[in-house]
């Protein structure tokens, strides 16, 4: 059978269809799996406890659908469809969140529902990079400048032709962490950003980076964000920020940062992180003409966004639970694994060349093997084969010439919301291969 130019983009092998593909298989095993590797949020108990308490509700709240039949208001939102711009009731909600919290002056227009934030970043992508016409009506081709590689690994292969970034290398720092040596920092090499070509000659089309960053839970201080969204406005393109694990839900983060927005900032939530991802609701705020661009294509792509997601989230948002659920529950959790896992990797690994990226957000630990004696690539075999699932660096650099980027084949990221015995186990695995690895090169 023969496939479109379209249809052969999205049949190759990519990273993310196959860390789905492991994630997947890993579920179906009857062997047991150290699952290291997905972006699954944890299972935390007063996490779960509310969004049943939620939906028990929903289930008996005898709201009123379209017919005159009397119905709960979680079976008229699988019952109806939305407008392409999403859930009405949770739109409202939002903006009276957002406004109440951060004082940004947002309306309905201001906001749109996808399913799920990897929905989201297909239509942002899609909408700013690529075949552009200038004022010349000549064809301009225009990419995605991701200011701060690694970057996410759903990223790379959601452009419908071909692939459109670019992207700069970070500065990497050795830093301490709670007073111990062997950690490293990501930063902005705004020198090599601001002197980009691509940027200079008009072949960006928008900015994004996420924030915290996948994969590495790397945080951009408030000083680089201001300094990307200032270099946005003078080349008149927008930043996008993939907030999916940062503030003010699911809040993991742990640095002491602010979140902004303008009509030139376009901002992109999620409620997977905060336990939901099987609802996949994605949210976007942006300036009215995103919105409307985004609710055209949802109408096409998918008629509407889907309700249920949004429908659980709604009585969480108008009563601030989303945010005390983020700020008491969520953060602290994910920051008691990562100090959990620091610790596990330390033991094993203490007196061999790892360092391990500061941890200031996400649920993830980045882990560099300094001089590895394979790729990155041929240890997540080797692990898997070991029963325990971690995902490759070479996956987390679009639009970057990794062939002679060393670093870029020595991480691999590390999923930190597996239950401690997990963690324990898949801890132990990684130690005991990397071990034997460094010894056999001696």
């Amino acid at each position: 059978m023969k496939f479109s130019k379209f249809g052969q983009k999205f049949i190759q092998p990519t990273g993310i269809s196959q860390l789905m593909d492991d994630l997947g298989d890993a579920l179906k095993s009857d062997k047991p799996v150290n699952m290291l590797g997905g972006g699954n949020p944890a299972r935390i108990e007063a996490v779960n406890e509310l969004f049943l308490q939620t939906y028990q509700a929903l289930g008996n709240d005898g709201s009123f659908n379209n017919s005159d039949e009397t119905n709960s208001t979680a079976t008229s939102s699988m019952a109806n469809y939305s407008n392409p711009q999403g859930d009405a009731a949770f739109i409202d909600a939002l903006v009276g969140f957002f406004n109440r919290h951060y004082d940004w002056n947002l309306t309905s227009e201001n906001i749109a529902l996808t399913n799920g934030s990897q929905n989201a970043f297909f239509y942002l992508f899609n909408l700013f990079g690529g075949a552009f016409t200038d004022e010349q009506n000549e064809s301009v081709d225009k990419s995605i400048l991701l200011p701060l590689t690694p970057e996410y690994i759903g990223y790379s292969d959601v452009h419908v032709e071909g692939q459109h970034f670019t992207a700069v290398l970070p500065h990497i720092d050795e830093v301490t962490h709670d007073g111990e040596e062997g950690f490293f920092k990501y930063r902005v090499d705004f020198d090599a950003l601001e002197n980009l070509p691509a940027l200079k000659e008009g072949r960006i089309g928008a900015i994004c980076c996420s924030r915290p960053t996948n994969p590495t839970g790397n945080v951009l201080t408030d000083d680089e964000m201001a300094h990307l969204a200032e270099i946005a406005k003078r080349y008149d393109v927008p930043l996008i920020i993939d907030n999916a694990y940062g503030m003010p839900f699911p809040n993991i983060i742990y640095s002491d940062v602010t979140l902004n927005w303008d009509d030139n900032t376009i901002l992109c939530f999620s409620l997977s992180k905060i336990g939901l991802p099987g609802v996949r609701t994605g949210i976007i705020v942006a300036a009215p003409e995103v919105i409307a661009a985004v609710s055209a294509m949802n109408a096409v792509v998918n008629l509407s966004p889907t309700r249920f997601g949004a429908s659980i989230a709604t009585p969480l948002v108008e009563n601030n639970a989303i945010k005390d659920l983020s700020d008491n529950d969520i953060k602290p959790f994910y920051q008691q694994q990562a100090k959990t896992a620091v610790t596990l990797l330390k033991n094993e690994l203490g007196d061999y060349p790892l360092s391990i990226h500061k941890p200031e957000g996400a649920i993830f630990l980045w882990l560099w093997f300094k001089d590895l004696p394979i790729s990155t690539s041929e240890l997540y075999e080797i692990l898997k084969e070991k029963g325990t699932l971690i995902v490759p660096s070479e996956y987390f650099f679009p639009g970057v010439d990794i062939s002679d980027y060393k670093h870029a084949h020595e991480c691999i990221r590390m999923s930190i919301a597996a239950d401690e015995q997990t963690l324990r186990d898949g801890i132990a695995v990684i130690g005991e291969v990397v071990r034997g690895l460094y010894d056999g090169a001696k």
